[in-house]
């Protein structure tokens, strides 16, 4: 039944604009899945569906490894990342909840020949660089990102 679930929930996402746990819930319902508010969160984490912001305003659920959906850093930064550290050759980017796969995906993208790879978590992205420098390079990046 859960396979089944996240594949509707996949498909859901992938057909039309969700906006909030409730449609996305309701849109469930339509396919004949009854799931209470934790399961849907439970699921929306164990997917890695992150909650886009859309300049045109308000928000919508995706998954990051949609061929069709391709975050862009610029767009995701400045509304998903909450701070920035590191140390030695390794940065911490902390995120919002369920959002650091979003933003590893689209880091992931930019082919920045500095990080060596990304890590993702709920709220954290590990990004592994060669060197102390090279971590302060990518740091500086990010954040004139955000600033933009």
């Amino acid at each position: 039944m859960k396979i089944q679930r996240h594949a509707a929930i996949l498909r859901v996402v992938r057909e039309r604009r969700i906006e909030s746990q409730d449609e996305l819930r309701e849109a469930l319902a339509t396919e004949g899945f009854t799931v209470t508010q934790a399961t849907l969160s439970r699921d929306i984490r164990e997917l890695g569906l992150a909650k886009l912001a859309d300049p045109q305003g308000g928000a919508f659920y995706t998954h990051p490894h949609r061929a069709a959906v391709r975050p862009d850093l610029a767009q995701v930064l400045p509304t998903l990342l909450v701070s920035v550290d590191g140390v030695g050759p390794l940065l911490v980017l902390k995120t919002a909840s369920g959002s650091a796969g979003a933003i590893t995906e689209a880091l992931d993208q930019t082919g920045w020949a500095e990080i060596i790879g990304t890590i993702a978590g709920d709220d954290t992205v590990l990004v592994i660089t060669r060197s102390q420098r090279q971590r302060e390079t990518i740091a500086q990046r990010i954040q004139a990102l955000v600033k933009k």
